[in-house]
């Protein structure tokens, strides 16, 4: 069973974000399948790439949305958005190095980061862009 289910709860009602926010979701849940079975670092190098991938797709979409619309809260949001690329290449740092415990470590950070980014801060742009027409 999954670790984390997507419901209503994680959606900010704009498809395009919803669909990423969901892939996130999908590479928690293979990450901590991997962890029950043992194989957790073995899959934390594909995991640090994916999340850089998906930082670059992710946070280019809704900064698109931010400039195009006047979104008053772009720059406290690009921030946190910058954060998480800062927190994502400390993990690839501690990797090469080898440190023990990182794959709880990131495992943690990106459960925090869903449950305080996505149902906090990306909550408040959803209303915001749907009165702008994008759903």
């Amino acid at each position: 069973m999954a670790l984390i289910q997507w419901d209503d709860s994680f959606s900010v009602n704009v498809a395009e974000i919803d669909k990423q926010h969901q892939m996130l979701v999908t590479m928690i849940n293979n990450l901590n399948d991997a962890m029950k079975q043992g194989k957790g670092k073995d899959m934390l190098a594909s995991i640090i790439s994916g999340l850089f991938n998906y930082a670059k797709e992710h946070f280019a979409t809704e900064e698109k949305y931010f400039d195009k619309f006047g979104y008053s809260a772009a720059a406290t949001h690009k921030l946190e958005h910058k954060n998480f690329v800062t927190k994502i290449s400390e993990f690839k740092e501690s990797f090469e190095k080898g440190q023990i415990a990182l794959t709880i470590d990131v495992m943690n950070f990106l459960k925090d980061w869903l449950q305080n980014h996505i149902k906090v801060s990306d909550k408040k742009y959803g209303p915001f862009f749907n009165e702008k027409g994008l759903k």
